[in-house]
């Protein structure tokens, strides 16, 4: 992780695989850019990696140090690696999240808030989640310059798949620490508005 200067003194650069070091400088509501490969994969994806642990099977990729963002995208148009690709809401992958965290993943993309037990094992496991801005699919999309399918193909733009981005733009919501924007933000504006 290396901060940039000039006029975007606040961004912070992130590759994976990560450790706990490039993580623990990050703070809620910093601004990153993700670049290398990370992984996209939506419900579906999520319920049969769990299903596979909890059967002892092996995943189908090594999530050590990895990045899971939130996604389904459309088909690729000709010329392009991939179509519209936004956040999903990340709440979906709650219920999933904490046994992933298990098994080494130390960041996952996507839009909205996280349970109070996804938080938590955030904490223990020392990974952070970053929000992209949702609506901006087409946007998006552009920072992604390879997709290819690596497991569950017949899910369809649920299947799992490794991405290749150059500065995905995105925010930290949550951080190592306990830190959520979203939370800062209500105490901060929430708190003696009057209408």
């Amino acid at each position: 992780m290396s901060e940039e200067s000039s006029e975007e003194a606040q961004t912070f650069e992130l590759e994976a695989p990560l450790g706990d070091a490039d993580l623990e400088g990050l703070e809620a509501g910093q601004r990153v850019r993700i670049n290398g490969v990370i992984f996209g994969a939506r419900d579906s994806a999520h319920r049969r990696m769990v299903e596979a642990l909890d059967a002892g099977e092996p995943l189908p990729v090594d999530l050590a140090g990895q990045m899971i963002y939130y996604v389904g995208p459309s088909p690729a148009p000709p010329g392009h690696a991939i179509g519209s690709a936004g956040p999903t809401t990340s709440g979906r992958m709650d219920v999933f999240a904490p046994r992933l965290l298990e098994c080494g993943l130390k960041a996952m993309i996507g839009k909205g808030s996280r349970s109070a037990e996804v938080r938590e094992a955030m904490q223990k496991h020392k990974a952070v989640y970053l929000a992209v801005v949702g609506g901006a699919a087409a946007l998006i999309s552009r920072s992604i310059v390879e997709a290819e399918v690596v497991a569950y193909d017949d899910l369809g733009p649920e299947a799992l798949r490794r991405l290749t981005v150059r500065g995905l733009p995105a925010v930290v919501i949550n951080d190592v620490r306990g830190g959520d924007l979203y939370e800062q933000g209500r105490a901060r504006y929430g708190k003696g508005s009057s209408s």
